[in-house]
């Protein structure tokens, strides 16, 4: 399954659109993660912990971008946009929102 940003694919001419596929994974932060993310703070440098988790929010949004453009019987996402919003009371939460087109080639 090809899941590029760009509307079209060089020498793969788009037969068919399929519709709007989309992933969206929301993650907590937990007391931990915000702790050695407040550590890092202050002594600089990246916050693994962070990272990480959105890096696997990341991945199970694509994950569900692919599985509902499979379903539809896509070759390929089309046009996809990446989104980070920060949701739930306080900023407690993240939001990483998947969207594309679903395309036969």
């Amino acid at each position: 399954m090809i899941i590029t940003t760009t509307p079209t694919l060089e020498g793969r001419p788009i037969r068919e659109y399929l519709g709007i596929v989309t992933g969206e994974v929301i993650i907590g932060a937990n007391i931990f993660k915000d702790l050695f993310a407040g550590i890092r703070d202050i002594v600089g440098g990246r916050s693994g912990a962070y990272e990480g988790a959105l890096r696997d929010a990341r991945r199970e949004a694509f994950e569900e971008v692919r599985y509902q453009a499979e379903r539809l019987g896509a070759d390929a996402v089309v046009a996809v946009d990446l989104d980070y919003e920060v949701v739930g009371q306080g900023g407690s939460m993240l939001m990483v929102s998947i969207s594309g087109t679903a395309v036969k080639l």
